[in-house]
């Protein structure tokens, strides 16, 4: 039978004393919290938790190997005033993380973090740096030549990018944000390298793939995750050296779906300066969420006039969609520009 990671075991009086002091962190508690509730409940619990929390959650989950039914008792009974005691968990502690997460994310999000979870302590050169603080990895980082740094950062996960990046001086932050949106791919040779200097410096091992990183895209989900200020100041930085990538970037930092994050006085200002033709060829290709924030926006009588219209509209072409879409996002940008409406839901409106 596979070892049970929670065993049970009388306490002596000494380790009775020792539980009253909390022995475990917080991230330690909830690991050991849901490893209590099994897989279902587990996995409803890590629904509402965004990625960060997953991932340092089950990693100190993986890390879990022998913990007494009294610790279990004491992690508990600091979440909740009554509780059922449990005389054990039965897990197979490799196949509950991946059982747990797939519930949670899907098969294939999960097998990908799981795959990283479980190797744990064992995390090798890059991607080791995405389990470290932000100022650390720019730390270092920061005297590496900068296509070393490039590639670094678009490895990152856009929102670590995102901090990382903050952390240099405005000019070296322009001069990288340019050098990821021109990249596009990185030879697997020139990775595995990159791999053993990350490792060489955190005392790591190698292990390496190629991968396809950068490009405009990738830029535009970095900038996305930066503070407003200095979001609008690379942008501005971008435009005076090219304004042609700087719209680009635009272009895919607010797509049409994004509007549902606009508040709702937001979208009823927008509609104003929007044409009704436009509008309905817009929709035409967009989905139900985006229909049912526009809907909700108008009078109720218009929203079931432009209903009956599109459903009665035939085919469009993607061109047609693409066009109008794109002639709404940039009353959108204007209008946000000039203060009369804020991008991205905030729910606060300039006057």
């Amino acid at each position: 039978m596979p070892e049970n990671p929670v065993a049970e075991k009388k306490p002596t009086e000494g380790e009775k004393k020792e539980l009253s002091v909390d022995r475990f962190n917080n991230t330690e508690q909830a690991a050991i919290l849901l490893l209590s509730l099994g897989e279902d409940h587990a996995a409803q619990v890590l629904k509402h938790m965004g990625p960060k929390e997953v991932q340092r959650i089950g990693l100190a989950m993986a890390a879990v190997k022998h913990v007494e039914r009294n610790d279990v008792d004491h992690v508990v009974n600091k979440f909740l005033i009554e509780v059922e005691k449990q005389t054990g968990i039965g897990i197979g502690t490799e196949e509950y993380i991946r059982n747990t997460l797939r519930a949670a994310l899907g098969s294939d999000k999960a097998d990908a973090l799981c795959d990283r979870i479980l190797a744990g302590a064992n995390t090798k050169g890059l991607d080791t740096l995405k389990w470290m603080d932000a100022r650390a990895v720019a730390d270092l980082i920061r005297y590496e030549h900068p296509q070393i740094q490039t590639i670094v950062l678009a490895y990152l996960d856009p929102d670590q990018s995102a901090e990382v990046l903050s952390q240099f001086p405005d000019k070296v932050r322009l001069d990288l944000t340019m050098r990821i949106a021109s990249l596009e791919s990185v030879q697997p040779a020139a990775l595995t390298e990159l791999n053993n200097i990350m490792e060489r410096q955190l005392s790591g091992q190698t292990g390496s793939k190629s991968a396809a990183l950068g490009g405009t895209k990738r830029t535009a989900d970095i900038i996305n995750f930066l503070d407003g200020s200095v979001q609008s100041a690379l942008i501005d930085q971008i435009k005076q050296v090219d304004e042609d990538l700087s719209q680009k970037i635009q272009d895919l930092m607010f797509v049409f779906e994004n509007l549902v994050e606009v508040d709702d006085r937001g979208i009823q200002t927008l509609l104003r300066e929007v044409s009704t033709e436009v509008l309905i060829t817009a929709l035409k290709g967009s989905d139900e969420t985006v229909r049912e924030k526009i809907f909700k926006n108008m009078s109720k009588r218009a929203a079931e006039l432009m209903r009956e219209d599109l459903s009665s509209m035939g085919p469009v072409k993607l061109s047609d969609v693409e066009k109008a879409q794109k002639e709404i996002l940039t009353v959108a940008r204007r209008m946000a520009d000039a203060g009369e409406i804020v991008l991205g839901g905030s729910g606060e409106q300039m006057v």
